[in-house]
């Protein structure tokens, strides 16, 4: 078996590897099942590039072949539980859409003009009249809007649809909402001149096999892509002092004995802070998070840390600059101030593990964490 690259036309290739080092593990396995179009699930953490395996062998077919009649202009579908990441894929097309478009341009060919488009219930009505009257090459949805578009007039622009991308499709797979959309997409089955090829992406998620049973319906076979890995984590129960019942000390500001444990925290949540890339520490109340960072910068002598969100702190080495928390994807370390809490998993898919006590986590980058006190 060569390159899954191998699969795709001149102009793709060299935008891919003008843009990336090289395929990842869900790519590289997940475009030899998409091009052979077989129905697929892939599996893989987020971050995995799982969303690119789905979309280039569309978006590679659409500059290849030939420009429908605009009424057929329709032939990708994708579905997204999530509106937030309906949007977010909106915008993480533009890049390779434009990159496609310079290397066909710089072959001499002359790219074809890839229109993308969002119907959600916040989409106005003009836009849809305009949707219908000139259907998009990709349209962008929500499986409540796709039951609406079902059954309205405006079904007739999904005709067309060849490649039907569900999202996220772990999240919705067990759920009342799944049900609703595992019927609409038998609805659209219906619709379509030919079947299209189902594409489920989902984060990895046990069983598989059941994943794959619902995104392929009835008496359909779906292969599985399963490049999930399992994450290595540190995590460690520590206490700053020697002995709990001797916790006596003199405040710095007021020149009073306290029996507290913070003296002895600060300086260690310092240490680590400058240990780690960046640092989330969760507390149990807003006072208690604009304590910590003042504290503790205090001791740095510098802005590392600040209150964010009322509950949590957010601390960065080198100093951060800008709004904490606004584009920070990978968290290197966590710690828990106070009682114990039940910690969750804060990405876009809104999965959550067991609920257990919140520990100090340290290991390699994969997504942030929150938590609830």
């Amino acid at each position: 078996m060569g390159s899954s690259l191998d699969l795709f036309s001149p102009a793709t290739r060299d935008w891919f590897r003008a843009s990336f080092d090289g395929p990842t593990q869900v790519q590289e396995r997940g475009w030899h099942e998409v091009a052979s179009g077989r129905h697929v699930l892939m599996a893989a953490p987020t971050g995995s590039g799982k969303t690119l395996a789905a979309f280039l062998w569309c978006l590679d077919r659409l500059t290849s072949e030939p420009i429908p009649v605009e009424a057929e202009r329709c032939r990708v579908l994708y579905v997204s539980p999530l509106k937030a990441l309906a949007h977010d894929v909106d915008r993480n097309l533009r890049s390779p859409l434009v990159g496609l478009r310079h290397h066909i341009e710089a072959s001499g060919g002359t790219p074809p003009g890839i229109s993308v488009a969002i119907r959600t219930g916040d989409t106005p009505a003009d836009a849809r009249r305009s949707m219908e009257r000139h259907p998009p090459d990709i349209l962008i949805t929500t499986p409540e809007s796709l039951f609406l578009l079902l059954t309205s007039n405006a079904r007739k622009i999904l005709s067309s649809v060849r490649w039907l991308i569900v999202d996220e499709i772990h999240s919705v797979a067990a759920t009342k909402r799944g049900s609703h959309l595992a019927l609409s997409l038998e609805r659209l089955t219906e619709l379509t001149k030919v079947e299209p090829q189902r594409i489920g992406l989902s984060a990895t998620q046990k069983p598989l096999e059941e994943v794959a049973r619902f995104l392929g319906g009835t008496e359909r076979d779906v292969a599985i892509v399963d490049a999930g890995r399992l994450k290595t984590m540190d995590v460690r129960v520590e206490v700053p002092v020697e002995d709990m019942a001797r916790m006596s000390v003199e405040d710095s500001e007021t020149g009073q004995i306290q029996n507290s444990i913070w003296p002895a925290i600060y300086p260690r949540l310092l240490q680590l802070i400058r240990e780690h890339r960046s640092t989330i520490v969760f507390v149990n109340s807003r006072r208690l998070a604009e304590r910590i960072a003042t504290r503790v910068n205090e001791l740095a002598g510098e802005e590392l840390v600040r209150a964010h969100h009322g509950r949590w702190v957010l601390g960065a080495h080198p100093p951060m600059t800008g709004e904490p928390g606004v584009g920070i994807h990978r968290g290197e370390s966590a710690e828990c101030d106070g009682r114990p809490a039940t910690v969750r998993r804060a990405d876009r898919t809104g999965r959550r593990p067991r609920p257990g006590p919140l520990r100090r986590a340290t290991g390699r980058p994969g997504g942030c964490l929150a938590a609830r006190a």
